[in-house]
C-alpha cells in the first residue's frame, strides 16, 4: 500500500524545515508566504526569500494538486495515462545567492499517482533530485556536492548514484547552447523500483541531503569579496538558468499546463539577468574556465 498520509506529511515537513533553516541562515532576507488554490483542484504554499545578505532570491514551494487528466508534460512517453485522473504533491526549492562565488542550487522531490475509476490508486511514481549551478569553478565544492549525492543514494544500492548522476547531466543540458546548466547532482523520475516504502525512503533521503550540502558550500564562499565585474558575470550566467527553466524544465511545464499559480511556478527565475550579445570571456580567466568546469565528469573518481 502507498503511504499517502506519510508522503504528504513528509512534503510539508520538508518545506517548513528547510524554510526555517534558511530564515535562520539569512535573517536579513525579506520573507513572504502565500497560500494559493488551483481551480482544477488542490493548491499549495509558496514561501519566497528576497534581498538577503546571502540569498538574493529564493523560493521554498509546496504543492498538492489533483485533477481529471494529467497534462502532456506528465504523460510524455506514456500515452496510456493521458486520460487518467491524478494526484501530485511535491516540494520545489531554488536558491539564487547574492555573492557570485556562492552557487545557485535547486531541489525538487515529487510524487504522482493516477486514479482509476472504482479502483483507487493506479500507476504511481516518485521523482526529483538536486543540482548545483556555480558561476565560478571550485573543484572542492563539486566533489563535496557529489559526495553528498552519493551518500544519499548509498543505502539503497550502489548503482543509484551513477545512474541518477548521469541522468542529471543529460537532463540539465541546453541543446541550443551545447552546454550544461551546472555541474549536476541527481535526477530521477518514474521511480518505483524499490516498492512503495523503499522508493519513498529513497526520496526522503534525497530531500534531506540537499540543504546540508548546499549550506556547507555557501558558508565557505559567502564572505569572499566580489566586485561589479563578477556580479555582471553572475547575471550573464543566470541567463542560462532562465533559458533552461523556460524552454525545457518539466516542472515548469507541468505547473503551467496543470493550471498552477504562475507566480509560484516562475519563482525559480533569477531576480536579475543579462543577455550580452556575442559575449566571450577573456581567455584564461575564471569566467572562461567555467565552460570546461561544467563538462560532465566523474567528480568522485578514486574516492
Amino acid at each position: 500500500m502507498l503511504p499517502l498520509p506519510q508522503i504528504h506529511a513528509f512534503m510539508q515537513d520538508l518545506q517548513s524545515g528547510i524554510l526555517r533553516q534558511l530564515v535562520e541562515l539569512d535573517p536579513d532576507a525579506k520573507h513572504v508566504t502565500d497560500q494559493w488554490q488551483r481551480p482544477g483542484g488542490g493548491g499549495g504554499t509558496s514561501s519566497v526569500l528576497m534581498d538577503g545578505s546571502l540569498i538574493e532570491k529564493g523560493g521554498v514551494n509546496l504543492s498538492h494538486v489533483f485533477g481529471k487528466a494529467l497534462p502532456a508534460s506528465a504523460t510524455r512517453g506514456r500515452p496510456e495515462l493521458a486520460d487518467r485522473g491524478f494526484e501530485a504533491t511535491g516540494v520545489s526549492i531554488v536558491l539564487h545567492p547574492r555573492n557570485p562565488y556562492v552557487p545557485a542550487a535547486h531541489l525538487n522531490v515529487r510524487f504522482f499517482t493516477t486514479l482509476e475509476e472504482g479502483e483507487g490508486a493506479g500507476t504511481w511514481w516518485f521523482g526529483g533530485g538536486f543540482d548545483l549551478t556555480p558561476c565560478y569553478p571550485f573543484r572542492e565544492d563539486a566533489i563535496a556536492w557529489h559526495r553528498a549525492a552519493r551518500e544519499a543514494c548509498q543505502p539503497f544500492g550502489d548503482d543509484l548514484y551513477p545512474r541518477f548522476k548521469a541522468a542529471c547531466d543529460r537532463y540539465f543540458h541546453l541543446p541550443h547552447r551545447g552546454e550544461n546548466r551546472g555541474l549536476g547532482g541527481l535526477f530521477f523520475d518514474d521511480f518505483n523500483e524499490l516498492g512503495p516504502e523503499g522508493s519513498f525512503a529513497f526520496t526522503r533521503s534525497v530531500g534531506s541531503a540537499f540543504l546540508p550540502a548546499w549550506r556547507a558550500i555557501a558558508e565557505k564562499r559567502q564572505h569572499m569579496p566580489w566586485n561589479g565585474e563578477q556580479k555582471a558575470f553572475q547575471r550573464y550566467r543566470r541567463g542560462r538558468y532562465a533559458e533552461f527553466n523556460l524552454l525545457y524544465d518539466r516542472g515548469t511545464l507541468f505547473g503551467l499546463q496543470s493550471g498552477g499559480r504562475t507566480e509560484s511556478i516562475l519563482m525559480s527565475l533569477p531576480p536579475q539577468v543579462d543577455w550580452i550579445y556575442n559575449y566571450s570571456p577573456p581567455e584564461g580567466s575564471p569566467e572562461a574556465d567555467l565552460s570546461k568546469f561544467l563538462q560532465p565528469c566523474d567528480w568522485l573518481a578514486g574516492s
